[in-house]
C-alpha cells in the first residue's frame, strides 16, 4: 500500500502533506527531525488515503500540492471537526 497523508502539528496551526510506503515509519521520521520542513516540532497523523499502486498515490500528491482550490477543500474537511473538539 502506499499513502498520502497530512500531519497536524501538535499545539499549533501547521498542517504537512506527504506521500509514503510506510506511515509509521514516516511519522517517526517526522518527529525525529528527518523531514526540513517539519524539523523542531512534534506531529500526528491526522488523516490519510490509501492506495494499491505508487502511481496513483503520487499523482493524489502532486495534485493536491499543485491545485491549491483542492488543497483547501481537503483542509476544510479536516479543519472542521477539529474546531468543534478543541
Amino acid at each position: 500500500m502506499h499513502y498520502v497523508y497530512v500531519l497536524r502539528q501538535v499545539g499549533g496551526g501547521r498542517f504537512y502533506l506527504g506521500f509514503t510506503s510506510d506511515l509509521r515509519r514516516r511519522l517517526k521520521e517526522h518527529n525525529a527531525g528527518g523531514n526540513t520542513s517539519t524539523r523542531g516540532s512534534r506531529w500526528r497523523l491526522l488523516y490519510y488515503e490509501a492506495y494499491w499502486s505508487e502511481e496513483a498515490a503520487r499523482a493524489r500528491e502532486a495534485k493536491l500540492k499543485r491545485n491549491r482550490r483542492m488543497q483547501q477543500l481537503l483542509m476544510a474537511r479536516l479543519k472542521s471537526p477539529l474546531e468543534k473538539s478543541d
